[in-house]
């Protein structure tokens, strides 16, 4: 695939030094999520490359504590992303940014800048997301979070590749808090197919280069975590 491993460091440099110069205003900056560019970069997760119009995984919004206020990570699902310039997406994204874990759901057609909903989120919530093909370039993006009894829907446009589908966690700063318990994705499907039946490459994430996440193997067909090495 074509590397744009440079574009992207420059991306990641601008998320970070946005979120330190706002940090002191009280002020969260956006991350900016999206494709991923090369082995061992900042998603982590299970990838299945095809032409998937639907990607659906749920997992429990891990407890963190932040190491840094450079700390930002996401579990998301979504389609398209890798080996393509485009994702569909949604999550929960955990923001250190003002000294303390702020978590808050979020879609994003990248690369377009993600967009937030005003819902709450707690350490501890069940959340339940998938990302549904509708028409050629038409997208229906949906997350709940059980646990609150609340879900959002929004459909979107978008010329995309439907190159893959993903369950993954990312920091766009290549940099994430302390996570003890890990990240636990179950009932992950890809056109209502069991995730270790859509031949999924395991995909580790980079740390500050000094630590990695690795996904475990799959059990039960659909459920994997993702710890830190």
């Amino acid at each position: 695939m074509k590397s744009t491993f440079v574009k992207r460091t420059s991306l990641i440099a601008a998320v970070a030094a946005a979120s330190s110069a706002l940090a002191g205003a009280g002020i969260s900056a956006a991350p900016m999520f999206g494709a991923h560019n090369f082995s061992g970069g900042n998603w982590g997760g299970y990838v299945s490359f095809g032409s998937f119009t639907t990607a659906t995984a749920s997992w429990t919004e891990p407890s963190v504590s932040c190491n840094s206020r450079n700390n930002l990570f996401a579990p998301w699902v979504g389609i398209d992303g890798d080996g393509s310039s485009t994702v569909e997406q949604t999550g929960v994204a955990t923001d250190c940014s003002g000294g303390s874990p702020v978590y808050q759901a979020w879609y994003e057609m990248y690369p377009a800048a993600p967009v937030y909903y005003s819902n709450p989120v707690s350490a501890g919530d069940h959340i339940t997301a998938t990302v549904t093909r509708t028409g050629t370039n038409t997208y229906q993006l949906n997350i709940s979070d059980v646990t609150k009894g609340w879900s959002q829907s929004t459909t979107k446009t978008l010329t995309s590749q439907h190159s893959s589908a993903e369950a993954i966690i990312e920091s766009p700063t290549d940099s994430y808090p302390t996570i003890s318990s890990g990240v636990s994705f179950t009932g992950v499907t890809f056109d209502g197919v069991n995730l270790a039946s859509t031949g999924p490459s395991a995909l580790n994430a980079d740390d500050r280069g000094v630590f990695t996440w690795t996904p475990s193997g799959i059990s039960n067909g659909s459920n994997f975590t993702m710890t830190r090495q």
